[in-house]
Formats: structure tokens, C-alpha cells, sequence
């Protein structure tokens, strides 16, 4: 059996495209070298849309829907009746039954 790729998502908050070397090839003044080995060595998405917000943007990352489905469209409040529901398939969940123990860190 072939052994199953690593999985590594970088998620960073407020850094724009070309604030990584990789995308920008450092005409920024600043090299990221370790991202960019990253990005050298394995796979690099280059084509995708944007939430306006961090929340909407982690809850479209690891639920596949758009925000609105769940309702995490902005920062939710602790209490608030918007957000995952069980029902909700999440990335980790879909991975778990191929071998992948996941984490956030």
C-alpha cells in the first residue's frame, strides 16, 4: 500500500499574497524560505476566494460550505445560535476514516 501524503495547511491572519517570498519572489524586501521550501517541494494553491473574515474563512476551509450555510459569516459571540451543528461535516471528520489524526495548533 502507498503510503499516505503528510497534509500541512499554513493559516496565517492578516498576510496579504505577496507577503510570502514564494508568491512574490522577495520583490517585497523579505524572504520566507522555509515557506517557500514548503511550497517548492509539495503543492501550492494558487486559485481560490477569500472570506472577509477570519471565522468565515476557517469554517469555509474545514466544513467545504459557504459561510452563510452555517451561519459563521463573522466573529460569533459565545452563546450566539450560529455556528456548526453536528450535522456539519468537517475536514477532520472526512479524514479520520483514512488513517489522519488532525490538530490546530
Amino acid at each position: 500500500m502507498a503510503k499516505k501524503p503528510n497534509i500541512l495547511i499554513l493559516w496565517g491572519d492578516d498576510i496579504g499574497w505577496w507577503n510570502i517570498s514564494y508568491n512574490s519572489r522577495g520583490q517585497m524586501g523579505y524572504w520566507t524560505p522555509n515557506i517557500d521550501r514548503i511550497g517548492n517541494e509539495g503543492v501550492a494553491f494558487t486559485d481560490f476566494y477569500a472570506q472577509q473574515s477570519c471565522t468565515a474563512g476557517r469554517s469555509a476551509f474545514i466544513t467545504g460550505q459557504n459561510p452563510i450555510r452555517t451561519g459563521l459569516t463573522k466573529v460569533g459571540m459565545p452563546g450566539a445560535d450560529v455556528g456548526l451543528s453536528a450535522q456539519d461535516p468537517t475536514i477532520a471528520e472526512l479524514l479520520k476514516p483514512h488513517g489522519y489524526v488532525t490538530g490546530q495548533f
